[in-house]
Formats: C-alpha cells, sequence, structure tokens
C-alpha cells in the first residue's frame, strides 16, 4: 500500500520545468489577446472612446477563441520544452515564425467570421504579439547576462584557438558561467575572420600571434576548439602553446561535439598522444578478423600490455579457440576474468608455464594445436636486463626458439614475432637478445623455405639423452609455418612507459628525472601496435620484419615538460627537470632499421617490410646453441659471446663501449658435464 501511495505522489509531481511551462502559458494566454487590442488602442491614439464598436465586439468574440488556439499550436511546436537559458536562434526562429503563422491566422479569421479590421490593427497586433512572446522567453538570457557581467567571475584570463562553431560553443558556454573565467581574445588561421568579434570578443590573428598576444592580454589558460583540425596541426599549434605558461586544455572529440554535450568543463587536458606528430594509425582489419575468425589463437605473455590488447581485439571476432599463455599468474588471471565477462561464449583456455620449458611448450602445442601464435613473452624493461644479461637470453632469445620450435613441430600455420626497435643496432642486452630472437625467426624461415626443416636443431632438450634424435623423427612431412616479426617503438601506456613514471613524479611534485636532454624515442600507442602485429599475420609471406612508420621522433625532456605544463605548472620553476645521465645499455636514440636493410611498401602505406640481413643460418643456429650452455651457467662475460653472433651489438655505458672486442667461444671440454637446458 505505502508503495502504491508513493508512485501516486510521483505521478502527479510536477517537475519545476513543468511549472515554468504552466506559467508562461497562462502568460501567453493574455499576452495574444492583449496585443490584438493595443493594437486597437494605438489605431485610435490611445482614445478608447474612438474605437468603433463593431470592432470592440469582433475583438471581444475572437480574442479568447484565438488565445486558446495560440496555446494549442505554441504546444504543439514545443515552444513549452525549451532550455531557455541556452536558446539560440534555433529557438528564436522557431518562436517568431510560431507566433506570425498565428498572426496570419488572425487575420484570416476575422476577415472571413468577423469583420474586417484597420489594415494597422493586423500589422501593429503581429509586431506586439512577437515582442510579447518572445520578450517572455529571452528575458531569461538577458538577464542572466547582465547578472554574470556584474558578479564577481573567475579571474582567469582565457585565449580560444578556433572562430568555428565549436568555438562559439566554448564561448557561449564560458559567457553563461562566471566561474569559467573570461574569454579576452580569439585566435583563427581564418584571416576572413581577424579583426572581428563573436560575442563581443575580438578574433585578433592566426597561430603566429598566440606568444604576441599572450603576453599582450596576460593570458594564463588556453582553450583549442579545433575538432576538425588534423593531428599535424593540432601539434604545431601545441609547440607554440607549449612556449607559453599558460594551461592548455582541449576540446573533446568530434562525437561530443555533434551530439551537444560540449561544454568548457568538458574540455580534457591535452594527452601525450596529440603530441606524436602523427595521425593514428587506422588500417583496415577486416582481413585481419576474417583471418583470426574460427581459428585457435594462441598469445604468449596474454597478461601483458601487448599481450592483454591482443586477446582483447582477437576475443571480438570469432577466434573457434584463444589460448592466453602466461608465467605471471595475477595478470593472466585479470584478463581471463575481463574477457569472460565481456565474451561469455569464446573459448577460453588461461595456461600458466614459461616459454623457457621446452617440455611444457610441447605439451601445449601438442594438446590445443594453435593455428597462430602471436609470441609477445619476453623481458622488456632494459635497465634491468642489463643487470642479468643471463635472463635476457634465456628468456628472450632461447624461449623465442623453444616457442618457434615447438611451433613447427605441431603444424601452426602463422607465427609472429613481437620485436622492438631496440634490435637495430643495439647497444643494450635487452636490445641484442631480441635480434637474436629476430634471427631465430629468419633462420626457421630459410630452413624451411629451403626443403632443410629437419636441420634445424633441438636445442631445447637434454643434450645427449636422444630426444633431438627421437623429435626429428616426428617432424611433419611438409612444413608450412609461416614465421614474422613485427618490429616497432616505445608503446604509451604500456608497464614501464615513461608516462605513467613522468605523472607520478608531478604528483609528488618533483622532480621529473630525464636521463638526456637530447634523448628521442619512438612512440606509439597500445592499439597501434597491436593492428600492426596482427597485419603482419595476414601480410605474411615468412622472414618479414615489419615496420611501422612511426612519424617523428619525440624528445623525452619535450614530453616531460609538456606533461608539467600540463598539469598547470611550470618546469623548472614548481616541478625541477633533472638529468640523470645514459644508464647502461641506453642510447640517445633508437633506429626502426639497419643501414643495411631497405624497404618494401605493403598495402598500408603506414606499414612496410625490412628485407632481411643476410646471414649464415647454419652458423647462426650452430652458435645459438653454445650460447645456450654459457646463458644457462651465467657466463658474465655473455655480452662478449652475444657480440660475436650479433656483429651489430656494440654494448655500451653512457655512450663509451664497455667492452673489448668480442672474445672467442672456448671449446667446450668433452668430459664437462653437459648443461640441461630444459
Amino acid at each position: 500500500m505505502d508503495e502504491t501511495k508513493n508512485n501516486k505522489k510521483k505521478t502527479f509531481r510536477l517537475e519545476h520545468w513543468k511549472k515554468i511551462a504552466i506559467v508562461i502559458g497562462i502568460y501567453d494566454l493574455v499576452a495574444v489577446s492583449i496585443s490584438y487590442f493595443l493594437a486597437l488602442l494605438i489605431r485610435f491614439d490611445f482614445r478608447y472612446s474612438l474605437i468603433e464598436e463593431t470592432y470592440l465586439v469582433a475583438w471581444r468574440r475572437f480574442a479568447p477563441i484565438y488565445a486558446v488556439a495560440c496555446l494549442i499550436v505554441f504546444m504543439i511546436c514545443g515552444l513549452y520544452k525549451s532550455i531557455w537559458r541556452f536558446a539560440g536562434f534555433n529557438e528564436f526562429s522557431r518562436t517568431l515564425l510560431t507566433s506570425l503563422g498565428m498572426s496570419i491566422v488572425h487575420t484570416a479569421a476575422t476577415l472571413l467570421f468577423y469583420c474586417r479590421m484597420p489594415i494597422s490593427y493586423y500589422m501593429i497586433g503581429a509586431v506586439l504579439q512577437c515582442i510579447f512572446v518572445l520578450g517572455i522567453r529571452f528575458s531569461y538570457r538577458v538577464i542572466l547576462f547582465f547578472v554574470n557581467r556584474s558578479g564577481r567571475r573567475n579571474s582567469d584570463r582565457i585565449m580560444l584557438i578556433g572562430a568555428g562553431a565549436a568555438g562559439q560553443m566554448i564561448l557561449r558556454d564560458i559567457n553563461s558561467d562566471k566561474a569559467n573565467g573570461k574569454v579576452v581574445c580569439i585566435i583563427d588561421d581564418n584571416s576572413n575572420k581577424w579583426d572581428r568579434y563573436i560575442d563581443g570578443v575580438r578574433v585578433v590573428g592566426g597561430r603566429e600571434s598566440i606568444l604576441e598576444y599572450v603576453e599582450k592580454y596576460k593570458i594564463n589558460k588556453i582553450f583549442i576548439a579545433l575538432p576538425s583540425a588534423s593531428m599535424a596541426q593540432r601539434r604545431d599549434i601545441m609547440n607554440i602553446c607549449n612556449e607559453t605558461d599558460c594551461e592548455v586544455k582541449n576540446l573533446p572529440g568530434m562525437y561530443q561535439f555533434f551530439t551537444g554535450q560540449l561544454t568548457a568543463n568538458a574540455l580534457k587536458e591535452v594527452s601525450i598522444e596529440d603530441l606524436l606528430g602523427r595521425e593514428p594509425i587506422k588500417p583496415d582489419m577486416e582481413e585481419v578478423f576474417a583471418f583470426i575468425n574460427g581459428k585457435t589463437v594462441m598469445v604468449t605473455g596474454g597478461g601483458g600490455s601487448i599481450g592483454s590488447e591482443l586477446c582483447r581485439q582477437i576475443a571480438r571476432h570469432s577466434p573457434k579457440r584463444l589460448i592466453i599463455f602466461d608465467i605471471y599468474e595475477n595478470n593472466a588471471y585479470d584478463i581471463q576474468l575481463e574477457l569472460k565477462d565481456k565474451h561469455p561464449d569464446l573459448d577460453l583456455v588461461v595456461l600458466i608455464g614459461s616459454v623457457r620449458d621446452s617440455r611444457r611448450m610441447d605439451q601445449v602445442f601438442n594438446e590445443y594445436r594453435p593455428q597462430i601464435v602471436y609470441h609477445a613473452a619476453a623481458h622488456k624493461h632494459v635497465p634491468l636486463m642489463e643487470d642479468s644479461p643471463c635472463e635476457a637470453i634465456k628468456n628472450n632469445a632461447i624461449g623465442t626458439y623453444k616457442t618457434a620450435y615447438a611451433a613447427m613441430m605441431h603444424g601452426c600455420e602463422r607465427f609472429v614475432l613481437i620485436s622492438t626497435d631496440k634490435a637495430v643496432n643495439p647497444t643494450n642486452v635487452m636490445g641484442a637478445s631480441k635480434r637474436l630472437c629476430e634471427m631465430v625467426i629468419q633462420s626457421f624461415d630459410s630452413k624451411i623455405k629451403a626443403g632443410k626443416a629437419n636441420e634445424i636443431p633441438a636445442l631445447y632438450f637434454h643434450r645427449g639423452s636422444g630426444d633431438k634424435e627421437a623429435r626429428a623423427k616426428k617432424l611433419p612431412g611438409k612444413v608450412c609455418t609461416e614465421f614474422v616479426a613485427v618490429r616497432f617503438g616505445n608503446v604509451l601506456g604500456s608497464n614501464g612507459s615513461v608516462v605513467p613514471v613522468f605523472k607520478r613524479q608531478i604528483a609528488k611534485g618533483g622532480p621529473v628525472t630525464v636521463t638526456h636532454p637530447d634523448i628521442i624515442r619512438y612512440f606509439m600507442t597500445v592499439p597501434e601496435a597491436v593492428s600492426l602485429v596482427m597485419l603482419a599475420g595476414t601480410y605474411a609471406h615468412g622472414g618479414e620484419i615489419f615496420v611501422l612508420d612511426m612519424g617523428s621522433p619525440v624528445k623525452i625532456d619535450t614530453l616531460a615538460r609538456n606533461l608539467i605544463r600540463l598539469s598547470g605548472l611550470k618546469p623548472d620553476e614548481d616541478i625541477k627537470i633533472e638529468y640523470t645521465g645514459l644508464r647502461p645499455g641506453e642510447k640517445l636514440y633508437e633506429e626502426k632499421l639497419m643501414a643495411e636493410e631497405g624497404l618494401r611498401t605493403t598495402d598500408n602505406k603506414l606499414i612496410h617490410i625490412g628485407c632481411p640481413i643476410p646471414f649464415d643460418a647454419d652458423q647462426f643456429l650452430e652458435q645459438l646453441g653454445e650460447l645456450i650452455d654459457v646463458a644457462y651457467r651465467n657466463d658474465s662475460n655473455i655480452r662478449s659471446y652475444v657480440e660475436r653472433i650479433v656483429p651489430t651489438y656494440h654494448p655500451t655505458y653512457n655512450g663509451q663501449r664497455i667492452l673489448p672486442n668480442p672474445v672467442p667461444i672456448p671449446e667446450k671440454e668433452e668430459e664437462k658435464e653437459a648443461v640441461p637446458t630444459h
């Protein structure tokens, strides 16, 4: 019973806007009637006694009917549902046309059913009716305008960049709320708008005038309202804005602009992605998803930044089965819960294990027979790997070999290696280990294409156990696995990315640590990296190294300073920047290709294929077998052995070589106990 009473109360409760609509409706009933009575008074010089009786009788009889008719038409036209605080040209034109339309009805009705009134009566009555009907509706905006002008306004002085429709909406919203500050000037590259005004604010010039007018008008905030500008245009404008000490905010996406959800408070902080200097890569993924559909796909390192995004995109496009393989159970568990929640019908298998465990890899491939493998499992943190170089070789190079061998042995169709631009002319162990991974992939490809897959040694079994010969006999009659590598730069938002580190340092009040003022890096987003990896799976013919055109490199120092500015602080004043020196194995810049490699284009202009540097696959595989022994005995001189195998690897510290020429690997003593390699 109580619920029924409550529901009744809710049913009969009038919203505030409905109460206002009723008041305006009553006002309209009176206003349209009074308009034409005043028209009669004006016609006869405000002398009531001079008005002819026939005119008064006609007005008395028709006024109530006309008032009710106006009320009904106004309701049908939605004149009682507008939010008049934000009323604009659309509301003005709709109200004006509706009022004039009813005035025409008034004229026709009096002529047909009553009597002919003076011509001035119709004209003056129509004008007065429009004034009264429009006046009550727009009076709120007028009052609000004067209240805001006389009230206490936020002291922020704002420069608005963009004199288009989006800029006008932002300007109107700022003017309607004094807490937003005050726009004192507008910048726009269209010279036709210069020295003209929008809502009383002058368009002072183009982007070249930004610095001048920031100083002239003492600007402390810059709002960028350029929703249709290209990434390059945004970057150029941002570079100019970042030379000032102003807080910079950027217009949200085009979606919010077109759906009318745009206000000054919705302006977002400029993201680092806006400063990368290139358009985001948006490849046509239909071919990729058609390739994945209905197939068993395995992602090693599936709980990591790249691996988890791969799993998300694969799960959305109907694989027969998705296998997530990772050694870190917490990450694997997180992505498992996420995918089960979003894709309850997905055949999902989550397995824990190490790519360094040959028997585990063989077991997984034998049981699940994945057709496509994305190999994202790797140690990637450069300074940590410099301290533990043998672990980098074990996990990256040897782990890749074991996974690739298992894929080949069990009929996998595509094997895609996740590589890095640090593999180009590497100066650190992590980069060298990833170059070894690429060489593994290229060796497998060359052997398979030559019909000599049986010559690929099963290095991942215990030496002397006889397993090598046993496994060789089980090699598929025709090996058709296609091996490719994908090389890209630093991934924004990934584990270990520099941007989250800077944000944490800024949040603590600094200092922000940069290794070197001139250090530069290529950047890309996680979705971009994943798109490239998945495209490699469809473009592959075997042996390729795919490379993304990542645009212009970005100075890490510039990123740090921009992040500080976008936080509303000043670099070197509010937040100090400290230069700590290059870390072991770190170099000032990364390269996408080695000098000896050339580029071939693909169907996507932002994705290229590096032509492989030729090397002796047989010699490499033999050397790799020796390197396994070196790694598993945790030899402190492992860098020298790696340098012997990877000619482009030159270990450095602060830009200086830290090792002499490569040390030759000593001959193994036959009597020495075999080292287990799992």
